[in-house]
């Protein structure tokens, strides 16, 4: 049996992912790139942050700013903190309903903030009291690059789960958390480690071809020298 344009239907899957690449994201609009990808990095934002959000600062940077509020990009990012999908028929209605719940942000709009013409930076408080810094930018198409998390520089494009171990810049640590992955016979893809000072905070992100298990995680945040663990689906 064949599919689409003559496709083997064996390959019919792997054709519509190339399809959904070029079209874009299943999505409230009107922009995948000043919409859903702006969404899907709060939603990175709220993964990585792991406690209840109280406050959120989001800058708009660039096009983001200058053309955001007709794109819809704070409603984007607010339904993305508070955990709905790109496709979620509450997202024109995220301000209204964020506050209700709650929740409070402030958007600021900048002329520009990095080398990117879409890049974003949230900043979120918590109850503990917790802070953190994302920035990212949204590459169109709904595909996003987080740039920088708390100051630590990274790449990420939310292909893969993404494991995020905050620690100090000790020898051993790194040994550490591979020897834990390397126990439960996982791959992994991508690695990178950023620190601002030798000897102080640093910060490792592992891209993995398997999901990670809690087990793994509370393992990871148990060992020396690792200050804080989280974890990154797929976006």
């Amino acid at each position: 049996m064949r599919g689409a344009i003559g496709t083997p239907r064996e390959n019919y899957a792997d054709l519509m992912e190339e399809v959904m690449t070029i079209m874009g994201p299943v999505m409230i609009g009107p922009s995948s790139s000043h919409t859903a990808g702006p969404l899907k990095l709060a939603f990175a934002a709220r993964e990585l942050f792991g406690v209840p959000i109280m406050s959120a600062r989001i800058v708009l940077g660039g096009s983001l700013g200058a053309t955001g509020k007709g794109h819809g990009t704070p409603q984007a990012v607010v339904a993305g903190l508070m955990g709905w999908a790109s496709d979620d028929r509450r997202v024109p209605r995220a301000l209204e309903l964020a506050r209700s719940s709650g929740l409070k942000f402030e958007v600021v709009y900048a002329p520009k903030l990095g080398n990117h013409p879409n890049e974003m930076s949230i900043d979120l408080t918590g109850d503990d009291p917790q802070t953190m810094r994302l920035r990212g930018a949204s590459l169109g198409g709904g595909k996003v690059q987080l740039l920088s998390v708390d100051g630590f520089k990274v790449s990420l494009f939310g292909t893969f789960p993404t494991l995020i171990v905050y620690m100090l810049d000790r020898p051993g640590v790194i040994a550490g958390v591979t020897g834990l992955l390397s126990e439960r016979d996982l791959n992994v893809a991508f690695m990178s480690v950023a620190r601002k000072r030798k000897g102080e905070d640093a910060l490792m992100s592992i891209e993995m071809d398997d999901d990670l298990d809690d087990d793994l995680i509370e393992r990871v945040g148990q060992l020396r020298q690792v200050k804080r663990v989280r974890v990154m689906s797929p976006l």
